[in-house]
């Protein structure tokens, strides 16, 4: 039995519970998610009682849970059955979400299933009964708004998560991961690291990088442009804002308007904020006539884009609205895009070992159900993919309808300490830009032709990427990522003098040191630094300066003893 069924199942047992327990409970919908499933409720005052408050609360989750468990051992059958759309409205008359959704469908029938005294509106499938289902082997962890289909302007309903595995063990096993993560969390570690902030006044998903959190993005963005320059790559850079008519033509006005932000007037003109780099790389490429041998052309560019998330969805660095994407466009020759995206995806793996991500699944996105092209070149630019894959000798999962509207993909998702997936790296095939901005270049009969185009991203957002890191390392960055190294702590006042002498040696070697002078004890400026997750701290006092030494701590072993400046410079290469 697939889990995914099993959590299907779980989250109608659960709607038949509320629906005891809450007589006149109104039901949205209950799919499955990653690890769980959910249900949305609305809940009219009469549920609770005339007096009492229409919302479930945390206190109801247990009660809910034992009645559940009661409904499971019951051994209940799921009947399916398929009903005439007629018949379907009037079994949900007192249900509006059921009656929009069997509106909405496009067949004369509609597909129920029967659990004992709950009937619901699905397609399933489910288990054939509840003995299939562990009773203890699933929990109800959360209760949070939702929209009815997601839509503001629709009734805020109630939502109830909940996890299910097949064993206690599985179940347990993973709350003990939730536990760590929720340790983890890169909000509270980038408060508590003072790397960043989100301040309501200028907006939400928007993020204010600190000096140290500046650091660590200069220093990732520094090393992404040294690995494009050695992989052959050029740099550019391009606007934020772009007049309306851009939009139109690459079709985001078309296929992209709800992610993006509404337009500003400027002198008579519509402009919008930029949400992807890629027009603006077009333009680049048709300032001049290009020839077959100009191609390919590798443009980079660590571009902010801008785009519209529901206040609902935004999570710390994970989703914001404003972020780094670190973008490439490969303007290619037919003969030469197996190998470029071949490069790319190389090139994406290496970056992401570069950073400590060894795990990683790979996924195969086709063709969604709004698209351009057509489907003979999507299929064609499908197996290319897959072709590229197989060569690398890389196993790969098929993500049926992820692709993009302009082309199918690869994505490659990381797996973090907690074995979670994160995505990062995409490559991409676009059908539509090079068409929509008339791009061409001449061959080698001197004949126009028009070149296909790699999309790809390979740290994806840099804020989301910093996010990941955070949670991956719970803070304690490699050395070369950490944006202090050093903390040089002198024992008293006049030790500081030789404090900055070590500062300055040390920075010639390009490492990122603080001197710790403020008047506190040792102890206290020792205990920061392991708070801040430093690498590395030199204690320095009388006898160090007698020496030419430092006393060296390690994140990781504390106090490793004495050591000269030249030791410890030699350790750390």
């Amino acid at each position: 039995m697939k889990i995914d069924t099993i959590r299907h199942s779980i989250s109608h047992i659960m709607a038949y519970a509320v629906q005891e327990l809450f007589p006149g409970t109104k039901f949205a919908i209950g799919p499955t998610i990653e690890n769980g499933f959910y249900y949305d409720f609305h809940l009219p005052a009469e549920a609770r009682g005339a007096k009492a408050r229409a919302t479930l609360v945390p206190e109801d989750l247990p009660k809910i849970e034992k009645r559940m468990r009661e409904l499971i051992k019951q051994n209940i059958e799921f009947k399916r059955k398929l009903v005439p759309k007629s018949q379907a409205i009037k079994l949900f008359k007192n249900q509006p979400y059921k009656l929009e959704l069997i509106k909405d469908l496009d067949s004369k029938n509609a597909t129920i299933y029967i659990s004992g005294d709950f009937t619901d509106l699905c397609k399933g499938p489910h288990v054939k009964s509840t003995k299939e289902i562990n009773p203890d082997a699933f929990k109800l962890t959360k209760i949070a708004g939702a929209y009815w289909r997601g839509d503001e302007k629709n009734p805020m309903l109630q939502r109830i998560y909940g996890i299910a595995f097949n064993t206690k063990g599985e179940l347990d096993a993973y709350l003990k991961q939730i536990k760590e993560a929720e340790k983890r969390d890169h909000r509270l570690i980038g408060q508590k690291l003072d790397l960043f902030s989100i301040d309501e006044e200028v907006g939400p998903g928007l993020i204010l990088w600190h000096p140290k959190g500046t650091a660590l993005k200069g220093v990732i963005e520094n090393y992404w442009v040294n690995e494009h320059l050695k992989n052959g790559y050029e740099i550019i850079d391009t606007p934020h804002i772009g007049r309306i008519k851009l939009w139109q033509t690459s079709g985001h006005t078309d296929f992209y308007k709800e992610n993006m932000f509404g337009p500003m007037q400027v002198e008579g003109d519509k402009y919008l904020i930029k949400p992807m780099n890629c027009p603006f790389h077009m333009k680049i490429y048709k300032t001049k006539s290009r020839s077959y041998r100009d191609l390919p052309v590798r443009w980079a560019e660590l571009g902010t884009v801008y785009r519209f998330e529901r206040s609902g969805v935004l999570h710390g660095l994970t989703r914001v609205r404003g972020f780094t994407q670190d973008d490439a466009h490969i303007i290619c020759t037919p003969d030469q895009l197996a190998d470029e995206m071949m490069a790319a995806v190389k090139f994406g793996i290496k970056l992401l070992k570069e950073f400590g991500f060894k795990e990683y699944n790979i996924y195969l996105a086709t063709r969604p159900e709004k698209y351009v092209g057509t489907p003979k070149n999507w299929e064609k630019a499908t197996n290319t993919l897959k072709n590229v894959l197989n060569k690398l000798n890389l196993k790969y999962q098929v993500d049926k309808g992820g692709g993009v509207f302009y082309g199918p993909k690869i994505d490659i998702k990381i797996k973090d300490s907690l074995g979670r997936e994160w995505q990062c790296t995409t490559v991409q095939f676009d059908f539509n830009l090079p068409e929509k901005f008339d791009l061409t270049y001449i061959d080698d009969k001197g004949k126009k032709q028009r070149p296909y185009m790699v999309h790809r991203a390979l740290l994806g957002s840099i804020e989301r990427f910093i996010g990941v890191l955070l949670e991956n390392y719970a803070g304690a960055l490699p050395f070369w990522l950490s944006p202090i190294q050093v903390y040089v702590i002198p024992i008293g006042d006049r030790h500081a003098k030789y404090a900055e002498q070590i500062k300055e040696k040390l920075m010639t070697h390009g490492l990122r040191i603080k001197v710790k002078n403020e008047n506190e004890t040792v102890s206290k400026k020792i205990r920061e630094g392991e708070i801040q997750k430093i690498p590395y701290m030199l204690v320095v006092g009388d006898e160090e300066i007698k020496n030419k030494s430092v006393r060296v701590r390690t994140r990781e072993k504390g106090d490793i003893g004495m050591m000269k400046i030249e030791g410890f410079i030699k350790k750390i290469k």
